[in-house]
């Protein structure tokens, strides 16, 4: 397929509330859907291999994605992280006494390990380390006593800040960029650590954070495209319900983004994956015989940034990205076409209600980078 309809497979839906009716012709759509996703599609310059359930629930939170793919080894935070995360099974069960005491162990153990804690930071980092430690105790107890009172809500918000306050915690143990990039790359950009940006849409605003840490080409590309306004006022060339939103196709003949020298820049395919030091490139799982590896960023969530390349060729993607638009009620989280063909580089936090309105007559108003733009590097 020629580029511009350069596109990933198979698709997962948009998730909805649970007590929402079903209507026959939703069930029937879902049924069909479920049996293209068997088969599997292609998308223009995306074809998905096939890649297994990892065991467990797969996470699909965008934040919990981002922390777990941070480089650092702190199995203290780690492990408080986790078994905040993990507790989801027994709220939805409505096991308040376990989620009791899972709070109350939490607690404990943030108390038991908070010296230990507190040396992993550098001198320097400490006195802000201690804030956050603090803060998390705070938030520990607050999980703990909405347990106790059996409520649901304040159990949720109070969890997802003492979430968030781990996820700071553990973003200031990032040390050096963990690894060179090939030096047959080194005319690219490469975003050397995590960027936020603002898609502005016809419908609303999107804020996505942008992984370097595992997809430093391909996140550098996007963000440095982002820069250049290359994607305000662009259409989407591909919008299909349950599976994806594509731009990124210029105006004009070209078919990605076409540098000073006049050729075509492009992109190779990079997927991170977790044990190693530094991602693949140019290898789908298919090739490396990974079949039931899950990359470190897995499409596992509703809006999932995925870089596009054509059916030919995986080294060919330029400009052309995809939002990708998971349906859990159609294949359990971890298992799709996608992972492993297809590089992710980062994940929509903000903006979902916007995301499920876009369709095929929306597009990008304009593309902006918020933070992290001194993580951008033009090239080697």
């Amino acid at each position: 397929m020629n580029r511009s309809s350069q596109q990933p497979q198979t698709p997962r839906p948009e998730q909805q509330p649970t007590e929402q009716r079903q209507s026959p012709w939703r069930i029937l759509s879902l049924l069909l859907m479920a049996l293209v996703l068997t088969c599997g599609t292609s998308f223009g310059r995306v074809s998905p291999a096939a890649a297994a359930l990892p065991p467990g629930n797969a996470v699909t939170d965008p934040a919990a994605l981002l922390r777990n793919a941070l480089p650092i080894e702190q199995q203290d935070l780690q492990k408080l992280q986790h078994r905040l995360e993990d507790s989801s099974d027994d709220l939805r069960a409505k096991r308040w006494s376990a989620l009791t005491g899972n709070a109350r162990k939490a607690q404990a153990q943030l108390s038991s390990r908070r010296s230990a804690l507190l040396t992993a930071f550098q001198p320097e980092q400490r006195e802000q380390a201690t804030t956050l430690l603090a803060n998390l105790e705070s938030e520990l107890q607050a999980v703990s006593e909405a347990a106790e009172r059996q409520d649901r809500e304040a159990f949720l918000t109070t969890r997802r800040r003492a979430l968030s306050t781990i996820g700071a915690a553990e973003a200031l143990l990032v040390g050096p960029f963990p690894f060179e990039i090939p030096e047959q790359f080194a005319d690219l950009p490469r975003l050397l650590g995590r960027a936020t940006v603002k898609l502005t849409t016809t419908k609303g605003d999107l804020t996505a954070v942008v992984d370097g840490y595992n997809a430093p080409l391909t996140g550098g590309a996007f963000v440095d495209l982002v820069q250049r306004g290359f994607y305000d006022d662009l259409p989407f060339i591909r919008a299909e319900d349950f599976y994806v939103l594509q731009t990124g196709d210029p105006k004009g003949s070209a078919s990605g983004y076409v540098d000073a020298s006049g050729q075509e820049r492009k992109v190779p395919l990079e997927i991170m994956v977790p044990g190693q030091s530094k991602p693949y490139y140019n290898q789908t799982f298919e090739d490396l015989g990974l079949f039931k590896a899950t990359p470190v960023l897995p499409f596992a969530t509703k809006g999932t940034l995925g870089w596009a390349h054509s059916d030919t060729a995986l080294d060919d993607g330029s400009s052309q990205f995809f939002l990708f638009l998971f349906e859990a009620e159609l294949t359990p989280a971890g298992l799709n076409l996608i992972d492993g063909r297809y590089a992710a580089f980062g994940y929509v936090v903000e903006g979902f209600d916007v995301l499920q309105e876009l369709t095929a007559d929306d597009g990008i108003v304009k593309a902006t980078v918020v933070d992290g733009a001194g993580n951008l590097r033009p090239h080697a």
